[in-house]
């Protein structure tokens, strides 16, 4: 495992000598800009592990992308190898099907602390609910972000990251299957506590995750990557692409539906994603990720 060849994966060329706010901001942008947050492997035969060398390798030497435990692992390693005071913390995403948190930690997030001052660094929820820069751990103070205006709420300890809709414009609405874009204002993600977590606390969800049956990532094959206007995502055929703020406070939200051979191609030249083994996309689950 090597800082630079990682640097080199999410072509980052600026300097990191000195562990600030800036340099982890830079860092943090390349990285959700160049590794997607995926559950690819699911749905292609492989197991998701939770070794640290085998996300390594999985998302540097092969230049995959992971979901939370895998991206938010791994970005936690960089940071403590730069000198960053990081701890690892564990939370419940908000279910909107369900209107409720999950019952268990079912997401890995990461605290970093800087001149006194604690930030949430989340590079592993993917879609249009993730941060592009630091959060400061602040209650009731709204934090403008080109994706729009998150903000955290806190009460008796447990902390509620929330973010505020924009409108979307969807030329294509024929293909639109979200029944509520405009009547969400406010879309709670997930609730937590700043109790510090190992990672071997997570073996178990991780795990079931990936091979329960009413699991999102088991029922949405899900590819989503950053990019300078806003964010592109394949979810089981449908492939959508967000240019953030695009007109008058509203977001524009492109989508097509692939056909099966577009896929191999659509993954390698929209995401930098190549798969060793089949990948056999599935969308059951009627929950909206937009």
């Amino acid at each position: 495992m090597d800082i630079k060849e990682y640097f080199a994966r999410i072509s980052y060329r600026g300097s990191y000598d000195k562990p600030d706010l800036a340099t982890l901001t830079d860092i943090f942008q390349h990285h959700i800009r160049a590794v997607p947050f995926e559950n690819l492997s699911i749905h292609c035969g492989e197991v998701i592990e939770l070794d640290l060398e085998a996300t390594y390798n999985k998302i540097v030497r092969k230049k995959r992308g992971g979901w939370c435990m895998e991206n938010n692992h791994i970005l936690s390693w960089v940071l403590k190898t730069l000198g960053y005071d990081v701890t690892l913390l564990g939370s419940k995403v908000y279910v909107p099907e369900y209107d409720a948190y999950a019952d268990e930690i079912d997401h890995l997030l990461l605290k970093v602390v800087l001149d006194d001052k604690s930030y949430i660094v989340d590079g592993g929820f993917g879609m249009v609910y993730q941060i592009w820069q630091p959060l400061e751990l602040v209650a009731g103070t709204d934090q403008p972000q080109t994706p729009g205006v998150f903000r955290f709420l806190e009460e008796n300890g447990v902390w509620y990251l929330e973010k505020v809709k924009r409108k979307q414009w969807v030329p294509n609405q024929s293909v639109s299957t979200s029944h509520n874009v405009e009547k969400e204002v406010c879309r709670r993600v997930y609730l937590f506590t700043l109790q510090p977590r190992d990672i071997e606390e997570f073996r178990d969800r991780n795990t079931h995750l990936q091979t329960a049956p009413d699991s999102l990532f088991v029922t949405k094959s899900m590819c989503s990557l950053q990019t300078p206007e806003g964010v592109r995502a394949l979810v089981g055929w449908k492939l959508t692409e967000v240019k953030y703020n695009y007109r008058d406070n509203m977001d524009l939200v492109e989508i097509r539906i692939l056909a099966d051979e577009e896929m191999e191609k659509t993954l390698k030249e929209k995401f930098n994603v190549t798969l060793d083994k089949k990948f056999v996309p599935i969308n059951k689950s009627r929950l909206s990720l937009f």
